[in-house]
């Protein structure tokens, strides 16, 4: 699993200085639906500009740079719904850019080099990724719909359902592409496509900590949450 280990951010850091040290930070950015134009900013500055919680912004920062120590009571009820939303752009993310970026890539190696290596790989990703769709479409139609039902103290939650299901169902999306990319670099020999090895391996490793910052959020962060809402109905 590729991880960073870069400065850790606080309220008083620099936004631009951090993402120089690690460009993913813009696609954070992304996910939360933030403008990338952070000028000379603090994550304090830049977070009050954009009327958002400093102390979320500065955690999946950190996330993101390694550091995977949460402070789970700075949270309260009110970030559940920034929370959800992060995700689901990132589905987006996941679906509609980065899969599909991959795809591309493994689909020109296939037309450079023939051979069963090749369609080994092609066949794995694709069943990789019809188990991550079916793993968001589970998300986005299940979960945060029952969580938005939960925020909004509507009498329609079924409750048949509950976070801990959620939990129980979760899995770590992200490893099978270890697997991937240990097959890649350790086997499969592409000859005059290595230029195209390169881009596809920089591509998965990117897509591989984003999704497992991804799913640190959910286990470490959203169903704690939700679970003191189903245990207490409320926040202290």
């Amino acid at each position: 699993m590729y991880q960073s280990k870069r400065t850790f951010a606080r309220p008083d850091t620099k936004l631009f200085d951090l993402i120089l040290e690690n460009p993913n930070l813009l696609t954070m950015l992304e996910h939360f639906g933030l403008e990338t134009i952070v000028g000379d900013l603090t994550f304090a500055e830049f977070c009050e500009k954009n009327n958002v919680k400093t102390e979320i912004i500065t955690t999946i920062t950190n996330l993101y740079n390694g550091f995977h120590n949460i402070e789970i009571d700075i949270f309260r009820q009110n970030d559940i719904e920034f929370i959800v939303k992060f995700l689901k752009k990132s589905h987006n993310y996941y679906l509609r850019e980065k899969y599909p970026e991959i795809q591309d890539l493994i689909s020109k190696i296939e037309k450079k080099i023939h051979n069963q290596e090749i369609k080994l790989i092609s066949q794995f990703f694709n069943e990789y990724f019809n188990e991550v769709a079916e793993h968001l479409e589970y998300e986005d139609k299940i979960v945060f719909p029952y969580i938005t039902n939960l925020l909004n103290n509507s009498k329609n939650n079924p409750n048949s359902f509950s976070v801990r299901e959620y939990q129980e169902h979760h899995t770590d999306i992200e490893y099978k592409l270890t697997e991937l990319c240990n097959l890649l670099l350790k086997h499969i020999k592409l000859q005059d496509a290595d230029y195209l090895k390169s881009k596809l391996l920089n591509s998965i490793l990117e897509l591989e900590q984003d999704l497992y910052v991804h799913s640190i959020i959910e286990d470490k962060i959203l169903i704690p949450l939700v679970h003191k809402i189903e245990n207490n109905g409320q926040f202290n």
